[in-house]
């Protein structure tokens, strides 16, 4: 028999609603994971979700600030981001696009959400840590419009828009990301059954933005817990994975899931763990509180940029 063959379905570890923080000037966002221990998502460290359909609530946006030692991937659904780094880069975002930020060693940014004409904002970033050996590498910076993105329609209706990664063959366009993972945007049409390869042993997570599914349709059913007033009463019931729900999957080769009756629309994201200690200070993350006082220091004293 061969093994190379056999199929071991991701049970789910975990699924919980995403938390409405503040972050930058005072932009209200909600937040999947991110922070604190983060290991079962290693090598991510946070997942935003910024989507708001009022600018008083994003325009004040993320004015400069500093990052070292991790990777961004910013993505947009819709509306538009402006972009200015301290390597003298400016981008504007816009529906479908994406950018790549490799902070490395140390580099300064702003990113303002500017909103579309509806005053629609919505999109996602992706904290990805680098590895010790790359802390401390050059930072980088890359633009990718949304008709550069490899969108792959399978006969079921289903399509991915390949951020990062490759599916079936067909490859993304933004290459170098330290930890090689697989990031994609999937629309499954309604009451579907499907099924996606995973490395074995990557770590892996789906974010639910639009409709719901059934992620255990091949294990025991969890649901989410979620507080509900009914005659003036609270209950607490459990509920579909469904809007702004991240759920968390258990090693194997496969996710299954079963869409529901209005379809579902998600991120699934996986990676190769770091492994390594993780040091935070807000937007820097080293792997010693040591390194974390050494860029602070540099940080007060004006040598934290080193190109």
């Amino acid at each position: 028999m061969d093994l190379s063959i056999v199929v071991s379905i991701r049970p789910i570890l975990n699924n919980k609603i995403s938390s409405p923080v503040i972050e930058g000037a005072g932009v209200r966002l909600d937040r999947a994971f991110g922070f604190g221990n983060t290991s079962q998502f290693d090598p991510f460290l946070l997942l935003d979700d910024f989507r708001n359909d009022n600018p008083n609530d994003y325009l004040s946006g993320f004015p400069w600030h500093p990052h070292r030692g991790i990777e961004t991937i910013t993505y947009i659904l819709k509306g538009s981001v402006e972009h200015k780094d301290s390597l003298g880069n400016y981008g504007k975002l816009s529906d479908g696009d994406i950018q790549w930020m490799t902070a490395g060693s140390g580099i300064l940014h702003q990113e303002m959400p500017l909103g579309n004409s509806k005053g629609e904002m919505h999109g996602f970033q992706l904290w990805a840590n680098l590895p010790s050996k790359l802390k401390m590498t050059n930072p980088n910076y890359q633009d990718v419009k949304s008709e550069e993105v490899n969108i792959i329609k399978d006969d079921d209706g289903t399509i991915i828009k390949i951020i990062i990664g490759d599916y079936k063959g067909y490859k993304g366009i933004i290459k170098g990301i330290a930890s090689e993972p697989q990031y994609f945007d999937i629309y499954i049409p309604p009451n579907k059954i499907k099924s996606f390869e995973i490395p074995t042993y990557n770590n892996c997570f789906a974010y639910v933005f639009e409709g719901n599914a059934k992620f255990d349709y091949a294990s025991k059913p969890q649901g989410i817990k979620i507080e509900k007033t009914i005659n003036d009463e609270e209950y607490t019931i459990r509920d579909m994975s469904g809007n702004k729900t991240l759920i968390t999957f258990d090693t194997g080769n496969e996710i299954n899931l079963l869409s529901g009756n209005y379809g579902v629309r998600f991120l699934l994201v996986s990676g190769t763990p770091i492994q390594e200690p993780v040091a935070w200070h807000g937007p820097i993350v080293m792997n010693t509180d040591k390194e974390i006082k050494q860029a602070m220091y540099e940080l007060n004293n004006g040598t934290f940029i080193k190109q």
